[in-house]
């Protein structure tokens, strides 16, 4: 996050990053309006793509990501979760392997492509006119796909073929260092350099 001179942390938009700071107590308090907040008003600023940090009000420690953890934790824990008890495992497994880097970016990339299908898909949804398209009926909804078969399978196609590039990718890496680690195991399909 840069910041200019004078006038605080900014991000990356250039827009201006509010300061939450976390107590001992875990009370978040909001610089910016000089008010207690709770968890749920900090998933709101995410949902807003209001840009933010929490700090440690001791330290000045920079606690965010704890609190997006804290975030996705009851999110979990209320509702209908998003991950299942096998996935949850295998990425506690994932950290206590070596290929830690390589998924964790995969899965980023993974999520960043499906962001761009989702845009794609509101902004077509945009040309219908102006309001909010949460106001449209199923009817609506059922029409604008069947009118969009074709791009949105154009989309999806690409968001597949990305996901498929990107664990492409990462079984080669994953190749890669197994031959560093046993230089005489042949992988079938894998050149010898």
């Amino acid at each position: 996050m840069a910041t200019k001179s004078g006038t605080g942390p900014r991000s990356s938009t250039g827009r201006a990053v509010r300061i939450i700071k976390k107590y001992p107590n875990r009370r978040l308090y909001d610089t910016q309006t000089s008010g207690y907040i709770t968890l749920a008003d900090v998933r709101q600023m995410v949902i807003e793509n209001s840009p933010f940090q929490v700090r440690d009000a001791k330290t000045n420690e920079e606690l965010t990501r704890q609190i997006l953890l804290q975030i996705i934790l009851e999110e979990e824990a209320a509702g209908m979760p998003m991950f299942s008890n096998d996935m949850l495992a295998q990425m506690i497994r994932f950290y206590a392997g070596a290929m830690q880097g390589v998924v964790g970016g995969l899965f980023e990339q993974n999520v960043r492509a499906f962001m761009d299908f989702q845009k794609k898909m509101a902004d077509q949804g945009a040309s219908f006119g102006p309001g909010d398209t949460n106001n449209y009926g199923p009817e609506f909804w059922q029409q604008f796909v069947q009118m969009q078969a074709p791009a949105m399978q154009g989309a999806m196609g690409n968001y597949l073929e990305q996901s498929t590039k990107m664990f492409i990718d990462m079984q080669k890496k994953m190749q890669e260092s197994t031959k560093q680690f046993f230089p005489g195991f042949g992988f079938p399909g894998f050149e010898k350099k």
